[in-house]
């Protein structure tokens, strides 16, 4: 059975994760498995190190390709698109546009975006949330995330075939997106 892939990108604290559960939950009945990226970092002692491109302070990079096993989760995406049993594939991350491994298996690619005042707005509740500190969230942000979203993140708008908006998330964009996919999965179910 042909599985239809759905990959969604944006920059940190976009909405990402919110519209990919809002959209699982939207399919149903129709099987879906969701392979979230932030899913697949590697452990903290072989992620990278970069120097901030302002002060040189050193961080951990959290917004680089190599922070994050992608060979292994292209591997897994692979592997249940030939073994899974779910009709629908969800891809969530930062980098799912980015990466050409995980690129060519997404049958609609969608890029949440969302201004950077209110993503770091986001990010510092969330962080907060996780025992950071204000200076903390915010340092690494100025320092060295909104660089890497720059680097990584925003250049792969260009190869969504929808942009949606993370900050007014509408019911009308995921009843068009939930639409479009049950009607594609009924026309390849009537081959």
């Amino acid at each position: 059975m042909k599985k239809f892939v759905i990959g969604i990108a944006g920059g940190s604290a976009s909405g990402k994760s919110t519209f990919s559960d809002n959209l699982e939950e939207a399919l149903k009945p129709n099987s879906v498995k969701v392979f979230h990226m932030d899913s697949y970092f590697k452990k903290p002692e072989d992620r990278p190190r970069a120097a901030a491109p302002i002060n040189g302070k050193i961080y951990m990079d959290d917004n680089h390709p190599t922070t994050m096993d992608l060979p292994k989760l292209a591997q897994d995406i692979e592997y249940y698109l030939k073994n899974g049993e779910a009709e629908i594939v969800i891809i969530e991350g930062l980098l799912t546009l980015w990466d050409e491994n995980i690129l060519k298996h997404l049958d609609l690619k969608l890029f949440v975006d969302c201004r950077a005042d209110e993503r770091i707005v986001r990010r510092l509740k969330r962080n907060m949330t996780w025992g950071l500190t204000y200076d903390q969230i915010s340092d690494v942000y100025l320092d060295l995330v909104r660089y890497r979203h720059d680097e990584y993140v925003e250049p792969t708008k260009w190869r969504a075939d929808f942009i949606l908006n993370g900050s007014n998330p509408s019911e009308t964009t995921l009843e068009m997106i939930t639409t479009y996919v049950k009607e594609k999965i009924k026309s390849w179910n009537s081959l």
